[in-house]
């Protein structure tokens, strides 16, 4: 279904979010960059706007691991980390966010964008999140949500359940992948729940933070 979707998806993601996905994802940089050489893996990195934001942000000496299963919505990456200068900052894996291929303790900080929903087990993703941390790392995570104020609610439900997807499949050329986007937020699990998932993991000093009335929700634990 991504591989599908890749040549619009960009252009679909910004208009669609009316590019509000842009200030959530500098607001998660500020826990995922601290100024030193860091090695950051971005799982689920799709075309790549997070990993290349990560790239821009680290500190000097800083490398940048972006997985993802779908090869697909990886291509243009690389041409798009070029055009911003960072290219040589960043190396591609098709990788199962399940079943991570890097060693315990390879990575200062692993992040993930919009992707933990579309896991099949995120018991068993959260737990790899927590194997390749290094003792201190931490994972940042960041996710749609569904409103909790009932007037917000009805505003996302009329137009995450009819106009998204008309619009991303007038756009796409397929309107499954945009009815999936929804349900998919709606059978994410509670912040509550959520948090205890990390916990679960392994995960300490585990905590959330809302965005834009709960439209986005960071996740942030410490190993």
């Amino acid at each position: 279904m991504f591989d599908g979707i890749a040549p619009s998806y960009d252009r679909l993601n910004h208009l669609m979010s009316l590019n509000v996905d842009r200030l959530w994802r500098k607001r998660a940089l500020k826990e995922i960059v601290d100024g030193t050489p860091q090695r950051i893996l971005d799982v689920a990195c799709g075309t790549g706007d997070s990993t290349i934001a990560i790239a821009k942000a680290a500190g000097s000496g800083s490398r940048v691991t972006g997985v993802d299963i779908s090869e697909g919505m990886m291509a243009p990456l690389m041409e798009k980390a070029a055009h911003e200068g960072v290219h040589d900052r960043i190396r591609l894996q098709v990788a199962d966010a399940e079943a991570l291929p890097f060693p315990d303790g390879s990575f200062h900080r692993v992040t993930c964008a919009f992707g933990v929903r579309n896991f099949e087990h995120k018991d068993k993703g959260l737990k790899e999140f927590y194997r390749v941390l290094v003792p201190g790392g931490k994972a940042v995570i960041l996710e749609l949500s569904v409103p909790q104020k009932k007037w917000m609610r009805s505003l996302y439900d009329l137009y995450f359940m009819h106009i998204l997807p008309w619009v991303g499949g007038l756009v796409s050329g397929n309107k499954a992948a945009y009815r999936y986007l929804p349900a998919s937020v709606h059978a994410f699990p509670p912040p509550a729940e959520f948090m205890r998932m990390l916990v679960e993991a392994g995960f300490r000093k585990v905590r959330h933070k809302s965005f834009s009335f709960g439209l986005c929700r960071m996740f942030v634990g410490e190993k």
